[in-house]
């Protein structure tokens, strides 16, 4: 027995340097078949998760935002349709906003948005109601319940308008800060709703509304309020803007000339052309005698009687730029 033990010791240097890489292959050839089995059993098992790990370059990977994506429907406002039954989904509605299922939640927002299309005097019955859980849905960590809130916000400012004024902060904050936020798809969302507040709310009941957050500490929600400001001035018109007071518009437009962010300043300077615009049609020049000065009711001079001097020179600055664009440009 030893003898041959020896024999094959004394055998086993010049076998392993003849089949060296065939019995690399051997060893390792099982490992491999017993990896692929392992990771075949691996992927049948976990075929539903949320998120998969690419194999190779061609594979996708499946995130969070593309499976909500396929679990809920993002509607657009004229693709929806009434409710089958209005009497079950108005029972249902309360709870289905309230619920832990977020895509519960998320079928109960889009059935609030039905009902403020097609149901219009029902809605603002249970507006109260109905907000607060709007807000808690734009609060949602989770994408797709927050914008379909936000999309469910959009249609309420346009079935609603001035009805929703009372219940307007909590959710005009949070619209303000999603759409400062880099989520994109919530973004564009968050503007767009945006948009139809401003488009929707009648200007004399918004801008109060506005105001507090152009001195927000949030330099974004500044930016983004600036923006509904300045979209909501010239709504009201002449007469409106006369009657609000063209003289605080034109101190709220020349402080956030100075803002940290160049949205708030492009803003302001948006709304200073329309006050100067807006000051000049209703201060039409007279025929004067040589005695008396036309200048006492200039822009100029009304700019330098209702703001500090270097305020003023900044306004100016502004509107004398933008007027002698026009001139060159003509």
């Amino acid at each position: 027995m030893s003898g041959k033990a020896l024999r094959d010791l004394n055998m086993l240097p010049g076998s392993e340097r003849k089949n060296e890489n065939s019995s690399k292959g051997g060893l390792t050839k099982p490992c491999v078949e017993n990896s692929n089995e392992n990771s075949e059993e691996w992927k049948r098992k976990n075929s539903s998760s949320l998120v998969s790990t690419p194999t190779n370059g061609g594979e996708t990977v499946k995130s969070e935002v593309e499976i909500a994506n396929s679990e809920v429907e993002y509607i657009e406002s004229e693709n929806l349709n009434d409710l089958d039954d209005v009497d079950m989904s108005l029972k249902t509605l309360i709870d289905g906003l309230d619920s832990k299922d977020w895509v519960l939640v998320c079928e109960a927002l889009n059935n609030v948005r039905r009902l403020s299309m097609f149901h219009k005097e029902t809605m603002l019955d249970m507006l109260e109601n109905v907000i607060p859980l709007i807000v808690k849905s734009l609060k949602n960590p989770r994408s797709a319940v927050c914008k379909t809130a936000i999309m469910t916000s959009a249609d309420i400012f346009s079935a609603c308008s001035d009805h929703i004024i009372d219940s307007l902060d909590p959710m005009l904050l949070q619209l303000l800060l999603k759409s400062s936020q880099d989520k994109r798809f919530v973004c564009e969302a968050a503007e767009r709703a945006l948009i139809a507040m401003t488009t929707w709310i009648s200007p004399l009941t918004l801008l109060p509304k506005l105001q507090p957050y152009l001195k927000n500490r949030n330099p974004r929600i500044r930016a983004k309020a600036s923006m509904c400001f300045c979209r909501s001035v010239p709504r009201l018109g002449v007469e409106g803007v006369k009657a609000y007071g063209i003289d605080r518009l034109i101190q709220i437009a020349a402080a956030q000339l100075s803002d940290q962010l160049p949205e708030s300043r492009e803003a302001a300077r948006t709304l200073l052309l329309e006050l100067q615009n807006v000051y000049e049609k209703s201060h039409e020049p007279v025929p004067t005698t040589v005695s008396e000065q036309p200048e006492m009711s200039s822009w100029e001079h009304f700019c330098h009687s209702k703001l500090s001097p270097l305020s003023a020179q900044a306004v100016l600055r502004v509107t004398n730029v933008a007027r002698e664009g026009l001139v060159l440009g003509s």
